[in-house]
């Protein structure tokens, strides 16, 4: 992190609108480490300021926005939480895909497709590496993010050790990846279906849905005010 000099062009942008709606956050070299952010990808240091309701504090340096609060996010989080759970899970038990050749055909699951080749030991690191990203690593993050907004949300203390669980759901986000198995398996489908005939089972739709969920998280999730939350 380094210090800046002052300067006041950081602004809040109302969500969709196109001019600045205001300054909530000015670039300060000042000793109050604790009304600070810094920009993750710049590492521009500012005073942080609560930004008017449907504005955000945007950098002026790289216009990373770095305040985005909105009305009832936790709630909405815990929500998008509670059904990323119950269609990963849902998605491991349900056949994934059906694939018809030349007479033969087979089906198998997410979990199935997973751990295809921990029939060999060598290969064993490799399908438990696959089953972590696209299954355990999102159920993970899902439940730490319920463990930390639930009491939030609730207007309680915060949960027993809630900032590393907190911190350990930051550090997996870029691991978990059943969004990106959910898409890359579409690719691969549109090109195989004029060799066989594919037959998408529920669980496909479900990773499906899921991609839409992931998205809908990142929207709405807004770390800053999580910390600020945590902290007091």
């Amino acid at each position: 992190m380094t210090d800046t000099p002052s300067d006041p062009r950081a602004s809040a942008r109302g969500a969709g609108s196109g001019p600045a709606s205001g300054r909530v956050a000015n670039r300060v070299a000042g000793p109050d480490l604790a009304s600070l952010i810094a920009c993750p990808h710049c590492d521009a240091v500012y005073r942080a300021v609560q930004p008017a309701p449907r504005a955000r504090a945007v950098c002026a340096r790289c216009h990373t926005v770095l305040i985005a609060p909105h009305r009832q996010a936790g709630q909405r989080l815990i929500a998008v939480a509670l059904a990323v759970v119950v269609l990963i899970g849902a998605a491991t038990l349900t056949p994934f895909l059906r694939v018809e050749a030349g007479g033969m055909s087979n089906a198998t699951s997410v979990l199935g497709a997973a751990l295809a080749f921990s029939a060999r030991p060598m290969l064993m690191a490799l399908a438990l590496a696959v089953a972590a990203l696209i299954v355990f690593v999102p159920v993970l993050r899902a439940l730490l993010i319920l463990y930390v907004l639930t009491p939030i949300v609730l207007d309680r203390p915060p949960a027993r050790h809630a900032r590393r669980a907190f911190r350990l759901s930051e550090a997996l986000r870029p691991w978990s990846m059943a969004e990106v198995f959910a898409i890359g398996c579409a690719v691969a489908l549109v090109k195989i279906s004029d060799l066989a005939q594919v037959e998408f089972g529920p669980a496909f739709w479900m990773f499906s849905a899921l991609v839409i969920l992931i998205v809908v998280q990142d929207t709405f999730m807004c770390r800053y005010s999580v910390w600020a939350s945590l902290d007091r």
